[in-house]
């Protein structure tokens, strides 16, 4: 057996309509195709490829963080992405990972969903960055620049 690639990830949610806009309008999956489960939910799609699935009903108490620590994408349009949680009113920690030793170069941009999870984005390192971000550091992702903290 090998494992092959990654297939999906799951968000519980006490609020499906919360959960579904986020990952739909803020970050453009689509609602798709999904089996006739016995609970609620949906199965949102990128490019025909379900990579997200929501499951409702839950409440609030069972909504808690296990050892996952975050989901991450491979996103592109940074200076969109940061107006469109900005508009939002949505906090963020983006940080520049440059770490040619590893063979990376990116922006990672780390915000939470509705439900508490965190959610990371990550941009090629060539995509422009916010004017006011400042390297504060040589070493990788040293570099941070917080929302409504410019």
């Amino acid at each position: 057996m090998a494992i092959v690639g990654m297939n999906h990830f799951t968000i519980l949610t006490d609020n499906m309509e919360a959960t579904r806009d986020f990952y739909c309008k803020l970050l453009d999956l689509e609602v798709g195709k999904r089996p006739n489960f016995s609970f609620p939910g949906w199965w949102l799609y990128k490019d025909g490829v379900a990579i997200l699935h929501v499951v409702g009903g839950r409440d609030r108490r069972d909504l808690r963080a296990g050892t996952l620590d975050h989901m991450a994408f491979t996103a592109t349009g940074l200076m969109p992405t940061l107006k469109v949680l900005e508009e939002h009113d949505i906090e963020y920690d983006l940080r520049r990972l440059d770490a040619p030793e590893g063979g990376v170069d990116l922006w990672q941009l780390f915000f939470m969903d509705p439900n508490n999870a965190k959610v990371e984005l990550d941009f090629a390192g060539g995509e422009p960055g916010p004017a006011k971000f400042r390297d504060v550091g040589t070493a990788a992702a040293t570099s941070q620049f917080m929302a409504n903290n410019q």
